[in-house]
């Protein structure tokens, strides 16, 4: 942890880091700072006691006079660092910082010119995917969707009461799907009418991807396992578990299939398709939510039994 704090308020910082068994390795340089102006102190912190430290930083105003910066450490050697891992109750892996979790799904969840042409593009492969029945063509689509930042950042946005994320998230989810639908109706129409795609390649059997626009009861089950799943590659960094969470929900794939049946007027599978999107977004929010609840209430009751000890 950096920190930038107005000179006035440096003891009571110290004082601060000084009582938190998860703080070490602490040292102050007086005057450094100069945009904006104020002493300079670097700390380490251990990850499972890192969102308690910021929340007791918060009543100096740090924020807003100076700055907390948080950067991973990938490696630290030092019998101050096992100290403290040891003093703080449960495991770094398993810590939420909250703080860390809100930026990173404020920052997902802004409805940007990438987004748009992310959503785009994954929504009209899906598209070819579903009219040539090629699955590697949908499990493209779904890696290179980036939906579930806003998903993510709603849920967070529910959970820790911060109505803009919230609003913010489900404008990006919003505004990416219609865009991205749109797109893919207009993409098919000219391929079509180019030669290269047709209605009947909609019509005639395809049951490596029918189950897109066919949604069952598993179609739940998986929304809930990848929502559990997803939050929690979010909370521990895990983004390589994240990739596997994107490649198995249908969302991406299930607007594209929409936007095709739209575009040749086969309201059924449309219909079928649109409800295949709405289950697995659905499932995945309140999952993600009922992940985010039970890591809060286990961090309270951790950190209230921290600092009853």
């Amino acid at each position: 942890m950096r920190i930038i704090v107005p000179p006035d308020r440096t003891a009571r910082l110290a004082q601060i880091l000084a009582d938190s068994d998860a703080v070490t390795n602490v040292a102050v340089v007086p005057g450094a700072a100069r945009e904006p102006d104020g002493d300079l102190v670097f700390c380490d912190v251990v990850r499972e006691g890192a969102s308690g430290v910021i929340d007791r930083l918060g009543d100096l105003d740090i924020q807003r006079d100076g700055a907390i910066m948080l950067e991973h450490v990938d490696i630290a050697l030092s019998a101050s660092v096992d100290r403290a891992e040891r003093l703080v109750p449960g495991l770094g892996v398993d810590a939420v910082v909250w703080q860390e979790i809100e930026h990173n799904t404020g920052e997902e969840s802004t409805l940007s010119g990438a987004f748009l042409t992310f959503m785009i593009v994954a929504t009209v492969v899906a598209a070819i995917g579903v009219l040539r029945d090629l699955p590697i063509l949908i499990v493209g689509a779904m890696a290179a969707g980036p939906d579930y930042g806003p998903l993510a950042g709603l849920c967070v946005g529910l959970v820790r009461r911060r109505p803009r994320l919230a609003r913010r998230a489900l404008v990006a989810l919003v505004a990416g799907f219609s865009a991205a639908a749109a797109v893919t109706v207009l993409a098919t129409w000219l391929l079509d009418a180019i030669g290269v795609v047709d209605r009947s390649m909609l019509l005639a059997p395809r049951p490596l991807t029918s189950f897109i626009w066919q949604p069952d009861a598993l179609s739940w089950v998986v929304g809930v396992l990848a929502g559990i799943a997803g939050m929690l590659s979010l909370t521990s960094a895990k983004s390589t578990t994240l990739v596997g969470v994107l490649i198995s929900v249908t969302t991406i794939p299930a607007a594209g299939n929409a936007a095709v049946a739209l575009a040749y007027g086969v309201p059924d599978e449309a219909a079928g398709s649109a409800l295949q999107l709405v289950i697995n977004l659905a499932a995945i929010v309140l999952a993600g939510v009922a992940t985010l609840l039970v890591q809060r209430l286990v961090w309270r009751r951790g950190h209230r039994g921290a600092d009853e000890h």
